[in-house]
């Protein structure tokens, strides 16, 4: 299976996915958030997508003894043969 480029992902759901929330700031200024999985600045960028990137972070409440896990993705190696 190919692997798709980040870049090409992040122009196809830029502006329309479901985690998108469009608000309007002072004036008609409009303020784009998401609330997608793995972004922690909750910012419409590709800087911030979890959705566009290979390698993401994500932070998550633990329960009740009030723990922080910490989760990272991991990037598989989909290019090189196998040894």
């Amino acid at each position: 299976m190919a692997t798709v480029p980040g870049a090409l992902i992040w122009e196809i759901v830029k502006k329309n996915n479901s985690f998108l929330v469009k608000e309007f700031g002072n004036g008609s200024q409009m303020v784009q958030f998401s609330k997608e999985p793995n972004n922690l600045y909750n910012l419409n960028s590709f800087k911030h997508s979890g959705l566009a990137n290979k390698k993401t972070v994500a932070i998550q409440g633990g329960g009740k003894d009030l723990t922080v896990e910490l989760a990272t993705t991991k990037t598989k190696k989909r290019e090189s043969p196998g040894s």
